[in-house]
């Protein structure tokens, strides 16, 4: 390792920059990169091999080299790696194989589910192994740099090196929260069954409200849901600590905070018929469970009482499978 190569058109580097190299120009890549560029670190590098990629590059990152992965790292100060999970431990170890590491080299990956232990091959060779994941969904366009801007970041590290990565995180505008090595898997989930499973609701939701004529279902639902959302959270935020999961049960509303049990079975019907016609088999199946757990978590902050609770829980039972014809 020689250097960061000086930003292209020969503009000069800050003291106390590192030449970054990003190994995979998606969404998430090219954007860190351009923010690490807008703060002055030349991106000196970056792999990518689709179409997509290469328009995220020209983008985000104009006048960057595409270079094949191992040059890309030969290159690099920090090295970024932004690939799919499944693609990150055999992409270490390959290049790890290959002698690309470097000793003082930085190597930062962004994946959620993993903390520092993937990139023990890179650490074996005196690479200084970093994992931070930025807790917010990407376009992969210019937008998602505004947004940046007060994101939280889970960062894992080796305690000796942990303030690196804080002071990058620092450096984007962002919040870095530590996360410890075992706690990442939970972490991860966590998050994508927020963000996931959110946008899996608002698109059964926005079925059914077409199947009942509503033209603009995204028109009709932003300000009902812009509103919940924005309560749970700052319930949440406000409560924090040992009650956190219980601020947001505070702002629900709807039948099943008000045990309005002939309401919840009036639901299941429609959304069952809703399911039989239109093939839309996830809709009650999914109403059930999250009435269920609204149930039980709408118990235990005591917004329900007991009896009310348990004619809910028995009108959410599953209904049985069909039982197949004997042969």
């Amino acid at each position: 390792m020689t250097g960061p190569t000086p930003t292209p058109g020969g503009a000069p580097v800050r003291p106390g920059r590192l030449g970054v190299g990003v190994v995979g120009a998606g969404r998430v890549g090219a954007v860190l990169g351009s923010a690490l560029r807008a703060v002055g670190h030349p991106v000196v590098a970056v792999s990518g091999i689709s179409a997509a990629s290469r328009d995220r590059v020209d983008a985000l990152l104009p006048g960057v080299p595409v270079l094949e992965v191992p040059l890309v790292v030969e290159r690099s100060e920090l090295v970024l790696l932004t690939v799919p999970d499944d693609a990150l431990a055999p992409l270490v170890a390959g290049l790890a194989d290959l002698g690309a590491w470097q000793p003082g080299q930085i190597v930062l990956h962004t994946s959620g589910r993993y903390g520092t232990d993937v990139l023990a091959p890179a650490r074996a060779a005196g690479a200084i192994p970093l994992a931070v994941h930025p807790a917010m969904t990407f376009t992969g366009t210019s937008l998602d740099l505004v947004r940046l801007e007060g994101c939280c970041f889970a960062v894992t590290a080796p305690a000796p090196v942990l303030p690196i990565g804080q002071a990058l995180v620092v450096e984007l505008g962002g919040e870095p929260i530590v996360i410890a090595e075992a706690d990442r898997p939970l972490y991860h989930a966590a998050l994508a069954h927020g963000a996931n499973h959110l946008v899996v609701l608002i698109s059964q939701v926005a079925q059914a409200l077409a199947a009942a004529g509503v033209e603009e279902p995204g028109r009709m639902l932003a300000p009902l849901l812009t509103a919940a959302l924005d309560g749970a959270l700052r319930a949440e935020t406000s409560q924090g600590g040992a009650r956190a999961g219980q601020g947001a049960i505070g702002t629900m509303t709807g039948p099943v905070v008000r045990g309005d049990v002939g309401t919840v079975r009036d639901h299941l019907a429609v959304l069952t018929a809703l399911a039989a016609r239109d093939g839309a088999v996830d809709i009650p199946i999914a109403y059930r469970a999250l009435a269920r757990a609204g149930t039980q978590r709408a118990l235990a902050a005591g917004r329900l009482a007991t009896s009310a609770a348990q004619q809910l829980l028995d009108a959410l039972v599953e209904p049985p499978s069909p039982q197949e014809d004997p042969a």
